[in-house]
This record gives structure tokens, sequence and C-alpha cells, in this order.
């Protein structure tokens, strides 16, 4: 996976690149000033009830294609009207097989703060995810140093985004920079592809007491897994793939967001 890592983050360099040249900086700045988007605050959300942050995507380069045919539209709505906190979509073409309209056909679809799931690597993107309607944006600890982790999330706050930093080790603890709106730990060894919630629990008694809501992503499966993460104090539960994988992605949605919304009523 490192070297996978590696080779998504050469192909965003030449992704941006091309970008740049069809649509400038200043360019993008010009849609946000005239797109007035309202801020949704996943956080804020968070903080007032636990919840499942719904993802949609249609392959990534561990599982392959887990579902390409669907219609973003119908799914978003779908978590949207039944429960989801927020709502997360894969932009990356290449690796994760995202279509070019995936994203703003989720933003016409939720009124949910939406999540742009990317590998930002340049101030370009921050912009991008703005002029695209995204409300909080992810940044990768693994792929950034802490100084651009600062930069950036400053950046994205002047634009009035919010900012996901997600964690992959305790060695990366160190690149918070006390400036984040939610902090998230994958639970996806990044070498091997093997998923262990305990790691979301190692990290976050690491992390000690926070102000930010603390969500756990990647592989969870079973409210058994969610009731132990709610016992542990974390907040939200990025889930993507074991709904998208079902051949009915809202009505698995929906079971397991009851099972969920029972726990929080005991």
């Amino acid at each position: 996976m490192a070297n996978i890592l590696n080779k998504i983050v050469a192909t965003k360099k030449q992704e941006v690149a091309q970008a740049k040249n069809l649509l400038t900086t200043n360019g993008l700045q010009k849609i946000i000033e005239t797109n007035g988007v309202p801020i949704r605050s996943l956080a804020a959300s968070l903080r007032l009830q636990p919840g499942i942050i719904a993802e949609f995507k249609r392959a990534s380069p561990s599982k392959g294609i887990i579902n390409e045919e669907v219609n973003p539209a119908d799914i978003i709505k779908g978590y949207d009207t039944n429960g989801a906190v927020g709502i997360s979509v894969l932009t990356d073409v290449d690796y994760f097989k995202a279509q070019d309209t995936d994203f703003s056909m989720a933003r016409k679809a939720t009124n949910k703060p939406l999540l742009r799931k990317e590998f930002i690597i340049d101030e370009y993107q921050i912009y991008q995810s703005k002029a695209m309607g995204a409300d909080v944006i992810l940044l990768i600890a693994a792929v950034l140093t802490a100084q651009e982790i600062k930069n950036f999330t400053r950046l994205a706050h002047r634009l009035k985004l919010e900012v996901l930093i997600e964690l992959h080790n305790s060695h990366e603890i160190d690149k918070l920079c006390g400036e984040e709106n939610v902090v998230g730990v994958n639970n996806r060894n990044l070498k091997t592809f093997e998923v262990d919630i305990n790691q979301s629990i190692k990290i976050k008694n690491q992390l000690g007491n926070t102000d930010f809501p603390l969500i756990s992503e990647s592989g969870l499966s079973s409210i058994t897994e969610i009731e132990q993460l709610l016992s542990e104090g974390f907040k939200g539960f990025l889930m993507g793939e074991y709904f998208m994988k079902q051949q009915e992605p809202i009505v698995a949605f929906i079971e397991f967001n009851k099972r969920l919304q029972n726990l929080l009523k005991r």
C-alpha cells in the first residue's frame, strides 16, 4: 500500500498541474465568490449526536471494483433522508474510479455536511474543493508534512472549510496543528491492507483528552465494533464499502443505522 500511496501522490501531482492549466486559482476564487455556499459543520453535527458518515465510492486499490454502476444522487439522497450525519464522496478517478460528476451530483442531493475524500497535496485542491461545494476536506497525515498540514488547515479555514485530519499511526500525532476540526483514524494498515479497529482505540488513548470529535474510518462492518468505539468516545463512523458492496446500499444503511440509533438510546 505504501507503494500505491506513492503512486497516487505522483499521479495527483500530474493531475493538479493539468487542472491548473485549465482553470487557475484566480478562476476558482471567482467561482467561490459567486457561489455563496452555506456553511455546514460536520464537527458541530457530531457534537450534537454521534453518527455515520456514509461514503459513496465505486472502487478502491485494496478491493477493486465495489459498485460501479450505481447512481450517486440516488444513493446519497437515501443516506441523507435516512439519518447519515454527513456524506463523504471519493473524487479520485485513477485509483477509486470516481466519475467527474459524482461530487456535483452529491452536492445537489444533500444539504448534510459533505466531505471531499481526496489526496490533497496542493493548495490549489483546497480552492477547488470549496468551488465544488465541499464543506469538509481531508488531509492525510501520511502524505503531508506537519507544516503543510498547518498551512493547508489555515487556508481551508479562511475559505470557511472544515478540516478532517486522517491519522494511520501514532507517529503521525505530532503532525496535528491544534487547529483541525475533526480527527479521523484509518484502521487500515497502509502496508498490509489489514484492518484492525484497535488502531482507532490505540491512537485515541495516545491523543488523550481532545476538543475535536474523533472519527473511526475503514473496515467497519458490525454494530459490535461501533458499540466498542462509542464506549471509547468516538463520535463518527466513516463507512463506505460495507454499504456500497450490498445489492441495496440504502437498505443496508437503513438497517445498520437503526441498530446504531438503538444503541444511542440506551
